[in-house]
């Protein structure tokens, strides 16, 4: 009988607030968002991995920065979005197409979620109950709309949302406590969202990375997975942030409010 093969996710901080992620065995490796170069070889050398591909979900500087140098050390694939410019790619990919690795052996499905870019793509390995989302949805919140509408970013989100509760949101930043505070003004009464803040503000504490969080977690306590919510809706009327009862409008006006929100 064969034993199957334990793969694990590693996070690699990065700059302020990044997390690089690794994928790993006992001997190969692929790294989502290498944003750094740096880190991504530490921890390579640190854990005597090799690297067998690189997987990207989007084109902003601090998720592709250390692309080009990993490659000069190391001969493997790209994996990326179809729709943006990436120097280095060698895998373009779209809406349903798959991916699958070789070392570490692990299978991704890919999901276009246009929003906080034009062409974003998440990653989600469904044995494995992991979705590498980029910067499309955070633990907690959203990506900001700097390249897509608030239609296509509820569209991407419901994409997500659709997944298992029991996916691990694999996001990129350690952002959640800032996100969660906002989540607060916005639905006050989600006793789930109070138990979750004071979970987290905990781990931070200590130290401690809130994320990989549980997609069912995020359902009960995100507010952008909750625009349709009647309590969401009537925070933002209340507030004349909001004129109409359209969960599109709501998300625009929720997202509006976060840009600004201290």
């Amino acid at each position: 009988m064969s034993v199957k093969p334990q793969y694990q996710v590693s996070a690699i901080p990065a700059f302020t607030d990044n997390y690089l992620w690794l994928i790993h065995d006992d001997q190969h490796a692929a790294v989502v968002d290498p944003g750094d170069a740096a880190p991504v070889l530490a921890a390579l050398q640190a854990n005597n991995l090799k690297l067998d591909a690189i997987l990207l979900t989007h084109h902003h500087a601090d998720h592709v920065g250390g692309v080009q140098i990993l490659l000069q050390k190391f001969d493997v694939p790209v994996y990326g979005p179809a729709n943006e410019k990436i120097a280095g790619i060698t895998n373009k990919l779209r809406q349903a197409d798959q991916v699958e690795l070789k070392a570490p052996h692990i299978q991704f499905s890919v999901i276009d979620v246009p929003g906080h870019t034009a062409g974003h793509i998440a990653y989600y390995a469904a044995e494995q109950d992991w979705l590498f989302c980029g910067d499309t949805l955070f633990a907690g919140g959203c990506g900001r709309l700097f390249e897509g509408t608030a239609a296509q970013m509820t569209a991407s989100l419901a994409k997500l949302s659709a997944l298992p509760d029991s996916t691990l949101v694999y996001c990129a930043h350690e952002y959640t406590l800032s996100n969660l505070r906002f989540a607060l003004a916005a639905e006050p009464e989600n006793s789930a969202l109070q138990e979750r803040f004071s979970a987290e503000e905990e781990k931070r504490a200590h130290g401690i990375a809130t994320v990989p969080s549980l997609l069912g977690l995020e359902k009960s306590t995100n507010p952008f997975l909750r625009n349709q919510e009647s309590r969401i809706i009537d925070q933002l009327i209340a507030q004349g942030r909001l004129h109409t009862r359209d969960p599109i409008e709501a998300f625009a006006a929720l997202r509006e409010w976060k840009n600004t929100f201290r």
